[in-house]
């Protein structure tokens, strides 16, 4: 696999392991991340040691002009992106009856918004109709998305129903110009942004006995299901999610 491949929220977790991992298929990698800088250094060495090419680019996705300097910063060290990894996103526990506006639309921001910008910046460059030849893009939704997530997890699950969406609306618009894009939807998976509550053992117990393989993922086996989807062994699935979830689960 040859390709300029961009990976968003790629100091941690999903990210960062897809990166680590696609360093041996031939990819030129621009590594995204917004404060994480020491991690985002240390992938980058382990990276370079593998003899891959990669930078690391500081960028909120949040804000529109990061985006747009991130694309670029990425065209001028490596040539136009060929292959996206939309992986980055936060998240927020929070019922229903304690919504903030702010908090939601900063969760709407960088978890959608953000995303669809990304989108918009890739088209641009991979699009035939735009001169390019074609790409491949994999947006890291959700198994929230399909049930509206478990207790508390509401408008982090709604931000991931709009990546679905929008997911099978963009491959279809953009199939006929030689991008394909896809969505892997995790469940509960063992990274930074989850330790933290993973780490409590009733907690645990609880998520693994709701999954039917009986265990919380690994960001690894994500990073291998996005990296496939973004190879040409899937040169014939677009607008497709899929789920790595040990069997979905039952709340």
């Amino acid at each position: 696999m040859t390709g300029v491949l961009l990976i968003t929220g790629g100091a941690s977790g999903i990210g960062a392991e897809t990166a680590r991992r696609a360093a041996s298929r031939g990819y030129s990698i621009a590594l995204n991340y917004r404060t994480r800088d020491t991690e985002a250094k240390k992938i980058i060495a382990d990276i370079e040691t593998k003899g891959a090419k990669a930078i690391a680019i500081k960028a909120d996705m949040a804000s529109e002009a990061d985006i747009v300097r991130m694309f670029e910063e990425t065209t001028k060290a490596f040539g136009p992106v060929t292959h996206l990894l939309n992986s980055a996103g936060i998240g927020r526990q929070m019922r229903v009856d304690s919504y903030d506006a702010v908090v939601l639309a900063t969760l709407f921001a960088t978890n959608v918004t953000g995303l669809m910008l990304c989108c918009r910046e890739a088209a641009k460059l991979m699009s035939k109709k735009h001169g390019g030849k074609g790409g491949a893009i994999v947006n890291v939704s959700s198994m929230a998305a399909t049930i509206g997530g478990r207790s508390g997890s509401s408008a982090y699950a709604a931000t991931k129903g709009a990546v679905d969406a929008f997911t099978k609306g963009f491959a279809r618009e953009v199939a006929p110009e030689g991008i394909r894009v896809n969505a892997v939807r995790p469940g509960m998976v063992l990274t930074e942004m989850t330790e933290k509550r993973l780490a409590d053992a009733t907690f645990r117990n609880h998520i693994q006995a709701s999954i039917p393989m009986g265990r919380v993922g690994k960001a690894g086996e994500i990073a291998d299901a996005a990296l496939w989807l973004l190879s040409d062994e899937a040169a014939f699935i677009t607008g497709a999610m899929l789920d790595a979830a040990g069997g979905g689960y039952n709340i």
